[in-house]
């Protein structure tokens, strides 16, 4: 029997149990196939992917890799504005992967990034994410969004009070979130919680 390593795993050792598969409870943005997740801390991380903005797509059914009989699942394949591809692995505190998985990667011609999610147990940027996909199947009507990039282009900037008080056809909140997941707008996500004096800007591609 192959056995399946799983770096989360403080001792990495290998398992020959199946994985679990957690489904996604937000919208996904960037991602392509089913969100399907080996455990909470991948889905979270999924959100990071959604809101960063060098990411054009991830997928969360990265291929298996293998050397001999030992097998060994990452969690994402994340390809990049610049034409790069990584392959993630996502646990509490840093996986422990096999030696040979680096090395394994790189023929794939992708990199190999371990991702600590206890490094954004404190972060603005994980709840502010959270919190904007859970409009992200939200669709604005057009009149409001060019009317707030009319506004922007006007002002240069406005406050998520003031973007949402320009809102006439839809749901104001819904959709001021949209129009940032769908990079027509940006925000600080870093500094603080999104509130009504948070600063909006348009993003000229």
């Amino acid at each position: 029997m192959k056995s399946v390593h799983d770096g989360r795993r403080s001792n990495a050792a290998p398992s020959p149990v199946t994985l679990p598969a957690i489904a996604h409870s937000e919208a996904t943005i960037k991602s392509v196939g089913p969100a399907l997740f080996r455990s909470e801390h991948a889905r979270d991380f999924a959100c990071l992917l959604d809101l960063d903005p060098e990411v054009v797509q991830w997928s969360s059914a990265p291929p298996m890799l293998s050397n001999g009989d030992d097998e060994y699942q990452l969690d994402f394949l994340v390809r990049t504005g610049e034409g790069g591809s990584f392959l993630i692995d996502v646990g509490q505190e840093e996986p422990s992967p096999p030696i040979w998985l680096s090395s394994a990667i790189e023929s794939m011609g992708h990199r190999y990034r371990p991702v600590a999610m206890i490094d954004f147990a404190d972060s603005f940027r994980l709840r502010n994410a959270k919190d904007l996909l859970r409009y992200g199947f939200y669709r604005p009507p057009l009149g409001d969004r060019i009317r707030l990039l009319a506004a922007l282009d006007d002002m240069g900037s406005l406050t998520v009070a003031e973007c949402m008080s320009a809102v006439r056809e839809g749901r104001p909140m819904p959709t001021l979130a949209a129009l940032i997941l769908q990079g027509f707008l940006e925000i600080d996500l870093d500094e603080t919680l999104i509130g009504p004096e948070t600063q909006v800007r348009r993003i000229r591609g």
